[in-house]
C-alpha cells in the first residue's frame, strides 16, 4: 500500500527481503508504536486471491470503510472479560460453526439451527458440571477458505480452486476472484449477526422454556433422551424456583453469543479496523473475535503483523508443524502485556499424534509467561479420505478431545475450551457416533471440510461434560449456589 488511493497486489513471495519493522521478543521492543492497520502490507502474506481489476478491488474496499462496523468496542471488551475468567478456569469456551459459511445459508432455518446447537450444548455443559460457558459461533463473517493449492480438478478438468464465497463462485465458471464479493460477505454478515441478535433479545434462549430449542434433527435416541432429561430436571428446577418468585432474573431469558471468523484477507479485515473514538485502540469491528490459521502464521508474515494491533482478542491455530521456539515468539508478540483472554491458541493435531506434540507446546508457552487460553480443535488434524471424500471419525474426534484434558492436566496446564466445526442440519459427513452414521452419500452436503451434524454434536457435549468438570476450575462457595444457575448460563 503506497498511498491511501494507490493499490498494489501482494502475493506469497512479495515483499519478503523487506526489512522487518516488528520488534521481537529477544530483548527488543514489542510495543505497537510502530503498528497501523495497513502495516501488514509491508510483510510478505500467504492465501490472498489475485484480483485482476485493482481499480475494481479498491471501489469495493472503499464501500466497506463507508459501511457502520458490524460490532462495538464495548461488545468486544466484554468478550475479552469472559474469555480472561476462561483463562482463569472460571468459564469454559464452546466455539462452533460452518467450515465455510455460504451466501445461500444466509436464511433464518439456517441461522437458528447453528444458534440452537451453540446452545443446546452449553446447557448440557452448565447442568451437568457448573460451569459457565461462553459461546463464539464461527457465523456472520467466516466465508474465506485458505487451500492447499490455487488449483483443483472438477470433473476431470483443472479449474481455479474454490476459496470461499467472499473471493469466488463455487459455479466452476465463475472461479476468477470477484472483489464485489467483498461487500456481499459484509452484508450477508450483517443480515447473520442481525439474525442472533434478534432471538437473543427476543427471549429464543430463554431458560424457562428450553424445550422450544427444537430436537427434530437428533436421529439418536440416546442422546435424545438424555438431553430430555437435562431440559426435564432444569423445568422442574424453575417451577420450584417460581414457588418463591426466584426464577424472574433477567440471565434466565437471555445469553451473551459472539461472533468469529478466521481473518484470511486482510485487504478486508483492514477496511472494517476503527480506532476507539475514546482511546488509540485500534478494533476489527467485523467480528468480536478473530484467528490466525496454521497456514498464515508466520512470524515475519502479514497476518502476524496485522494481529499484533488490534484490540480484539485473538486465536492461533497451533498444529504439528509448529516449533516450539516459533511459539514462544507467536505468544509473545500477540500478546506482549500478558493480558489474561488476549490469546487463544486452538490446537489441531489429530488423535494419533497430539502426544507427540502438546506437552513440547505447552512447555514452551509455559516459559514465557504469556497467559493463554488452550482450545482444542479435534476436527482438522483428524480429516482423512474414503473412496475420494473427506470425512472425519467421530471416536477419533472424541479421542483427541479426551488426550487434551488428560495431557494439559499431566503437564500443570488446562484445556480451556473446544472448537468444532459442525451444522445444525442432519448431513452426513462425519462417521460414527450415537447417530450411527456410516453412509456418507445420503446427505454430504459440505463445500469444503465435513462438519459434524446435529447429534453427534450433542453426543460430544454429552461426552465430555464429565471431564469439562473434572477440568476446569470454576470458584463457588456456598452462599452463592442459588445464584450459580443464573450465572452459569449466562
Amino acid at each position: 500500500h503506497t498511498g491511501s488511493n494507490t493499490l498494489i497486489h501482494l502475493d506469497q513471495a512479495t515483499v519478503a527481503s523487506q526489512p522487518s519493522c516488528r520488534m521481537e521478543h529477544d530483548g527488543k521492543d514489542l510495543s505497537n508504536s510502530d503498528w497501523s492497520p495497513t502495516s501488514w502490507r509491508q510483510y510478505p502474506i500467504k492465501q490472498q486471491p489475485e484480483y485482476k481489476n485493482i481499480e475494481e478491488l479498491e471501489r469495493s474496499l472503499q464501500k466497506l470503510r463507508d459501511l457502520p462496523p458490524l460490532t462495538h468496542p464495548n461488545e468486544i471488551q466484554q468478550l475479552k472479560t469472559e474469555l480472561a475468567a476462561v483463562c482463569r478456569g472460571e468459564k469454559f469456551l464452546l466455539q462452533g460453526g460452518d467450515c465455510a459459511e455460504r451466501f445461500l445459508d444466509c436464511r433464518q432455518e439456517s441461522i437458528e439451527s447453528k444458534f440452537k446447537i451453540l446452545l443446546q450444548m452449553s446447557l448440557i455443559v452448565v447442568w451437568k458440571t457448573r460451569v459457565p460457558v461462553v459461546r463464539i459461533a464461527r457465523m456472520a463473517g467466516q466465508f474465506a477458505k485458505p487451500r492447499s493449492s490455487p488449483t483443483e480438478k472438477v470433473n476431470g478438468i483443472e479449474v481455479m480452486s474454490f476459496k470461499g464465497d467472499n473471493v469466488n463462485s463455487f459455479d466452476v465458471s465463475a472461479r476468477d476472484p470477484d472483489p464485489n464479493r467483498l461487500v456481499l460477505a459484509y452484508f450477508h454478515s450483517v443480515a447473520t449477526l442481525n439474525y442472533l441478535r434478534a432471538m437473543v433479545a427476543g427471549g429464543v434462549a430463554d431458560l424457562h422454556d428450553p424445550k422450544r430449542w427444537d430436537l427434530r434433527n437428533v436421529l439418536s435416541e440416546s442422546v435424545r433422551k438424555e438431553y430430555e432429561k437435562v431440559v426435564d430436571r432444569i423445568v422442574d428446577t424453575f417451577n420450584f424456583l417460581n414457588v418463591f418468585r426466584a426464577d424472574t432474573a433477567e440471565v434466565l431469558k437471555k445469553v451473551d453469543i459472539f461472533t468469529s471468523h478466521e481473518a484470511l484477507l486482510l485487504n478486508y479485515e483492514e477496511a472494517l479496523t476503527r480506532k476507539s473514538s475514546s482511546s488509540d485502540d485500534y478494533f476489527n469491528l467485523g467480528a468480536h473475535f478473530l484467528w490466525i490459521g496454521d497456514r498464515t502464521r508466520q512470524i515475519d508474515g502479514a497476518h502476524v503483523e496485522y494481529f499484533r494491533g488490534i484490540e480484539n482478542p485473538v486465536g492461533v491455530k497451533v498444529g504439528p508443524s509448529t516449533k516450539p521456539e516459533e511459539l514462544k515468539q507467536l505468544v509473545q508478540i500477540l500478546n506482549p502485556k500478558k493480558e489474561e483472554g488476549k490469546l487463544t491458541l486452538i490446537t489441531r493435531y489429530g488423535a494419533k499424534i497430539i502426544a507427540d506434540h502438546l506437552p513440547e507446546h505447552i512447555r514452551a508457552v509455559q516459559s514465557t509467561g504469556v497467559p493463554v487460553i488452550w482450545c482444542c480443535d479435534p476436527c482438522h488434524g483428524n480429516t482423512e479420505t474414503v473412496d475420494g471424500v473427506k470425512t472425519r471419525r467421530f471416536e477419533s474426534i472424541v479421542k483427541e478431545m479426551c488426550l487434551a484434558f488428560k495431557l494439559h492436566a499431566e503437564h500443570g496446564s488446562r484445556l480451556g475450551g473446544v472448537h468444532l466445526e459442525l451444522t445444525g442440519e442432519d448431513v452426513t459427513e462425519c462417521v460414527g457416533g450415537a447417530s450411527g452414521t456410516s453412509d456418507l452419500s445420503t446427505n454430504y452436503s459440505t463445500y469444503c471440510d465435513p462438519r459434524l451434524n446435529y447429534t453427534q454434536r450433542l453426543d460430544i457435549a454429552i461426552s465430555n461434560a464429565h471431564e469439562i468438570g473434572n477440568h476446569v476450575t470454576h470458584n463457588r462457595t456456598s452462599k452463592n449456589n442459588n445464584a450459580a444457575t443464573q450465572n452459569n448460563f449466562k
